[in-house]
């Protein structure tokens, strides 16, 4: 009988239950193999923290949030623990590993692969930004979430004719703003992808309101930046791993908007709230069709592959494409610009 374990690692999103859920009974009911859970990601693989997951234990948490085993942004490499890995496939005797991450959480695996070690992964962040798949767990549910205070943003806004700076999650990709300012309505839309001559965003904001317009929303994605030579943002802070921690930028834009059109400014940072809840209906689905994907491919071998989805069809991809970051197109990022100061 096989032996597998299953981890989540880095930030967690919503639907990670949801794959847990599916890898156990897909691998229990259908390949009658044996599944162990490391608690906290890469942590409990390096310091041997470990159960067995029955079809009992993963009862009811298909619609919870967060993750059953727990999560950290621990890596192997960055601790010298990649000994301590291969000493846990030996001594519980695993004949490979499901891990659930996001780029940092399955870089770490890609390097595995490339020293022989069978693991696998699966896509999940909210920021929808690995490479190789269309779409990643929790992505769906953040960008529900985010509509959702963008609806109720727009009374707000109208009433007292003010404009609206809301600030989504995305340090390296914009694909949360974008989807979220398609679906709400935004009047701007700020992306990573795309650095912004700030001039330019007042002059389309003052352009909305000549035409007639009491009020705007511009959505922030968190890693957004300015052009060259237009704006200084102060140095981010970093935090222990060394990785700058993003945040805030929509309270440095607010005085400056404000100071240039003349309108009343505020600002709503949506921050942790994007990743918390209930998965909703699309990423239970995403992260079941995952997750039994995944024991698939462990079935056949398919060690050093990564799980990803394609047109809507389940397909898999090596795991260094999954390592690294997918950013929104630019031909996604022209439909919305036709919105822009309109």
């Amino acid at each position: 009988m096989r032996k597998i374990g299953i981890l989540t690692g880095g930030g967690d999103c919503p639907g990670l239950n949801a794959a847990i859920r599916a890898v156990v009974r897909s691998a229990i009911g259908t390949q009658g193999w044996q599944v162990l859970g490391f608690r906290n990601g890469w942590r409990g693989v390096m310091d041997g923290d470990v159960s067995e997951l029955t079809i009992e234990s993963v009862q009811g948490i298909l619609h919870r949030g967060g993750t059953i085993l727990g999560s950290s942004g621990a890596n192997p490499y960055h601790e010298g623990g990649i000994e301590r890995v291969r000493a846990a496939f030996r001594d519980l005797g695993l004949d490979g590993l499901i891990v659930i991450g996001g780029e940092g959480t399955l870089g770490a695996a890609a390097h595995m692969t490339g020293e022989g070690l069978p693991v696998l992964g699966i896509p999940k962040t909210i920021d929808n930004d690995i490479s190789g798949t269309d779409y990643c767990i929790g992505f769906h549910t953040a960008v529900q979430i985010a509509t959702d205070a963008i609806d109720r943003l727009h009374s707000t806004a109208e009433s007292h004719h003010r404009l609206m700076l809301a600030e989504v999650m995305g340090r390296s990709a914009g694909w949360i703003a974008l989807h979220t300012g398609l679906a709400g309505g935004a009047d701007m839309i700020l992306v990573p992808e795309h650095p912004f001559d700030l001039n330019e965003v007042c002059a389309h904001l003052r352009a909305r309101h000549l035409r007639g317009h009491t009020f705007s929303i511009v959505v922030v994605a968190e890693g957004a930046a300015p052009a060259e030579g237009t704006f200084e943002l102060p140095d981010y802070p970093k935090d222990e791993r060394g990785f700058t921690r993003y945040g805030g930028i929509a309270h440095r834009l607010a005085p400056e908007i404000e100071g240039q059109t003349g309108y009343e400014t505020r600002v709503t940072v949506l921050g942790h709230v994007q990743r918390g809840g209930s998965p909703v209906a699309q990423d239970r689905v995403l992260a079941t069709r995952f997750g039994i994907g995944a024991v698939d491919l462990a079935a056949r071998d398919g060690w050093g592959r990564m799980v990803a989805i394609h047109g809507g069809d389940i397909a898999d991809v090596p795991l260094q494409v999954g390592a690294k970051v997918r950013p929104v197109p630019e031909e996604l990022y022209r439909v919305a610009e036709v919105f822009f100061g309109y």
